[in-house]
Order: C-alpha cells, then structure tokens, then sequence
C-alpha cells in the first residue's frame, strides 16, 4: 500500500485519493467475475426494496386509469458533480419507457438542466422503436421545463395539479424545491416515489412521498427495476467489498487492543 501511494504521489495523485485508488484496485476483477457467474448461473436473490416493488403496483395501476406518470430526474444534469444521481434518474425513466410502450401508458417526463434533454428523448424514442412502434414516439412526452429551480418546481406542480397524474417518480439531485412539488403531489393523492442523495433533502422525501429511496438505493435501479447483470454484478461486488473492510477494521481494532 505504502508502495503504491509512493509512485502515485510522484504522480501528482494526493493521499486520500491514491487510498481511493488502492481500494478500488480489487473492485474491478471481483466485478468481472462476479458478472460471469450471474451469467452462468442467474441472478442471486435481492433484498427487498419496497419503493422499488410498488412502483410496479403504481405503474399498474396508472395503467388501468388512463392516468398520466409524471418522472423527473432531478435539477442536475449530464458532466456536473451530481452526474450519477441524474444516470439514476435516467435509469427509472428507462424501466418506465419500456412500460410506457408496451401498454400505451402516459408518461411526462420533465427536465431542469439541457443537458438530460435528448439522453431522456433518446431513452423514451428508444422504448417505442423496441416494441416494434417508432411511430409512437410523442416529442411531448419529454418536456424542457427551466433551468430555475424554483421555475423548474412551478412548472411541475403545475404538471401535477392539472394533468390527472396518477403516479409521480422523483429521482435524482434535489434541492428545497422537492418539498414544493411533492406537497402538491401529496395534496392531490398522486402516488409518489422520491430518491436522492443529498442528506438535507431525504427528511422532505421521507415526510412528503409514499416510498422514499435513501442514499445509494436509487443506484440500484439498474438491478432491481431492468435486472440486467452488470448492476446485480455491481451491486454483489459492492456487498463483498463492505464486507471485507469492516472484517479489516475489526480486525484492526483487535489487533491493536491486544498488542
């Protein structure tokens, strides 16, 4: 270890994050092997995540309604520091297209930062051309609303007290203006599903939204909601490494206790 964080730091490369650099080094082959023994032999059984599970009930029933699903993906965007809450986002919003396109549901999705954008048009023209129906694809359905948060909030809440939605997914990098849009979503008996990052932001989605994903939860989406291996693989890769450092420092502090 010593030996490593030498020839990064003659690289430039700091001590915190040659220490990320050396706790990363054994992620990626337990990953890839990982991944080719799902492959071989299935997906491992998950926890259970409730918010996860009943956003199928939700997307079920908005189905049978004739209702609208409105999905944001947050206030962030594409290349900032809050990139992978917006990939989060983006993911939910495929699992959803894909639902959206095989049962004619309704969904809006809306966007803050022009950045997500086209990835979100991309990701709901790509569901239709999978069904066979490219035709079907509605520019409308994916919606530039502000680069303004408190602008971006307004035009949500309008979304959800006008357009008889049935279910509101909200996912990804948040402000204070979480608390206005899942009000009005609260007001109007919208089922909802919220997730986020940021430690001042979950209390507003734990007292305001029906099921709450907390911290690194929405990352899962991947595995739980599209099953595809590379997240399981992840996500089973991620178990065993957090297994091994809190074996290491309990090691650690048993060691020192009786030296």
């Amino acid at each position: 270890m010593g030996f490593l964080a030498e020839i990064l730091g003659n690289l430039g490369i700091g001590q915190q994050h040659a220490l990320m650099f050396a706790l990363l080094l054994p992620f990626f082959p337990l990953l890839l092997l990982l991944n080719r023994r799902i492959r071989e032999r299935g997906n491992p059984p998950l926890r259970p995540i409730p918010a996860y599970e009943d956003l199928e009930a939700y997307l079920g029933e908005a189905t049978e309604s004739g209702r609208t699903v409105h999905v944001s993906m947050g206030t962030g965007g594409i290349g900032t520091g809050v990139t992978a809450e917006s990939l989060a986002g983006l993911t939910v919003l495929e699992h959803i297209a894909g639902h959206s396109a095989a049962t004619g549901l309704k969904t809006v999705a809306t966007v803050s930062d022009p950045s997500l954008l086209p990835v979100a048009q991309d990701v709901m023209r790509e569901a239709c051309a999978a069904q066979g129906y490219p035709e079907a694809y509605d520019p409308e359905c994916v919606r530039f609303v502000s680069s303004d948060k408190v602008a971006y909030a307004a035009g949500v809440m309008d979304i959800l007290g006008h357009d008889k939605v049935s279910c509101n997914v909200m996912i990804g990098n948040f402000s204070d203006e979480f608390l206005l849009m899942s009000e009005v979503g609260a007001r109007n008996a919208v089922n909802q599903v919220g997730g986020t990052t940021s430690p001042q932001i979950l209390p507003f989605v734990y007292a305001s939204t029906d099921h709450a994903l907390i911290g690194e939860e929405i990352f899962a989406a991947g595995a739980y909601l599209l099953g595809k291996t590379a997240h399981v693989a992840s996500l089973a890769a991620q178990d065993w490494l957090r297994t091994a450092i809190i074996l290491t420092i309990l090691i650690g502090i048993l060691v020192r206790s009786l030296a």
